[in-house]
């Protein structure tokens, strides 16, 4: 599956990713967008960059049926600071059996788990497949084991 989300034209809709002081809006109704961007500019300086490219993490790539939202460069990032690089892919993101005997071994470093996992909760903005799998993990923050 690829790494990415699209946001279809079909539908007037307006999208806005807020960070501190940073928005992207993306939209296919101009006319909504103007009024938007007019309403804000009367209560807060803003600049409009143009067309998104890069924001916080996600690439925006305009395609004839919409925007794709891409975090490719932000899972290669994140797999090499878990060192998972040369690993291989799975058909699905998660265990679908238990093991026969799980282990109660703590993990080594729990502070890098907790790390890794906050990082995919992030990756699941365009990934929301990987929803279930991320959760399950985030269950296991306070004391993550081997298995985890």
């Amino acid at each position: 599956m690829s790494p990415c989300f699209i946001i279809p034209h079909d539908l007037p809709r307006v999208f806005l990713l807020v960070y501190v002081d940073n928005i992207i809006m993306l939209g296919n109704d101009a006319a909504l967008i103007t009024t938007f961007l007019n309403r804000l500019s009367s209560t807060f300086k803003i600049c409009d960059l143009g067309k998104p490219g890069f924001f916080l993490g996600i690439k925006t790539i305009p395609t004839d049926d919409g925007y794709i939202l891409s975090q490719r460069r932000y899972m290669t990032d994140l797999l090499n600071r878990a060192g998972m690089v040369d690993c291989k892919p799975l058909s699905t993101p998660a265990a679908v059996t238990q093991p026969v005997t799980p282990t109660e071994t703590p993990y080594e470093n729990p502070t890098q788990y907790r790390r890794i996992v906050g990082a995919l909760q992030y990756l699941t903005i365009t990934r929301p497949d990987l929803s279930y799998a991320v959760n399950r993990l985030c269950q296991f923050m306070h004391s993550p084991t081997t298995d985890h």
